[in-house]
């Protein structure tokens, strides 16, 4: 339960498109292909590291690098995209999750034609998640599920989280565990979504699942492979595409995200952990700290 609960709050790596804006010149190119990145210049007394994470993912697919490892001993603090431990309290959890209905009593029913809707019930009813429970819930928050990702390959269930791995690691070490943003901001990027735009998400996501062209099959495949080209593509590509909602589900999160990594890292060495979407591209992090003057380099 407690992963699927962390899962409508890391929602946003799925169904984020990337931006094309002028600082091409930065992003990380074919041959830097890399989940880790060390991060380094400008004032930093020991580097720092960048890691991309996939948020769920089977057990028999987890691994981690003798690079990552030795890059995560390094480190004196971990920081995500948000306070992983914060995330584990369930007095501060449950406020948020109320916060996960539609209002104005808005039902998912609302936002579909019938056929749709037929849809929708189906794929979740499939899985054990009856619609009487689910048709008040914002349909991002759905798309967490309807895309599969609860699922291991051979369809087990057996899935680890990247986060919650990383974060049993720091707390058994004994090491600070931080964020780059709050909980409730996730939550009001949520809110700036019209239902209907979600809505069509969940559907397009449930139809590629369904027509055995799964998008987390895909990337799956293309993390393994660290493959940051091959995972820009598929999300430029995708069909279930938030439209003009990139910038603000992507572009900004990522520029707000530096000036907080560039505090943290003056301090200590930190090693960041977020969502593998947001290092490639023009908008993406590695290039985004380039562009503050970082030498940030890969590691394989």
């Amino acid at each position: 339960m407690q992963k699927i609960i962390y899962s409508l709050f890391l929602t946003i790596l799925a169904a984020a498109a990337w931006a094309q804006p002028a600082s091409a010149r930065f992003a990380p190119t074919a041959e830097e292909n890399s989940l880790l990145w060390e991060i380094s210049g400008k004032g930093i007394g020991e580097p720092s590291f960048l890691y991309g994470t996939i948020h769920m993912i089977g057990r028999e697919d987890y691994f981690l690098t003798d690079a990552t490892k030795a890059s995560y001993e390094k480190a004196k603090r971990v920081t995500f995209e948000i306070d992983m431990e914060e995330m584990m309290d369930f007095s501060k959890l449950f406020p948020l999750l109320m916060k996960s209905f539609m209002a104005n009593d808005t039902t998912l029913e609302d936002l579909l034609s019938p056929e749709d809707y037929e849809l929708v019930s189906e794929h979740f009813e499939g899985i054990g998640l009856p619609m009487i429970f689910l048709n008040r819930i914002k349909p991002m928050f759905l798309s967490a599920l309807g895309e599969g990702d609860m699922m291991s390959a051979d369809g087990s269930g057996d899935v680890v989280s990247y986060e919650m791995e990383l974060m049993s690691l720091a707390q058994k070490d004994k090491k600070p565990i931080d964020g780059l943003e709050t909980a409730e901001f996730q939550m009001s990027v949520f809110d700036s979504i019209p239902y209907k735009v979600q809505a069509r998400m969940l559907v397009e996501s449930i139809r590629s699942e369904d027509t055995g062209e799964g998008q987390f099959e895909q990337m799956v495949k293309l993390y393994k492979s660290q493959d940051l080209q091959g995972m820009q593509a598929m999300m430029e590509s995708e069909e279930a595409g938030i439209g003009g909602y990139e910038d603000l589900l992507l572009v900004r999160r990522n520029r707000n995200w530096i000036p907080v990594m560039a505090k943290m890292m003056v301090e200590q060495p930190t090693f960041f952990a977020v969502g593998a979407g947001h290092l490639g591209g023009p908008e993406g992090v590695v290039a985004l700290l380039r562009e503050a003057g970082y030498t940030v380099k890969p590691l394989r």
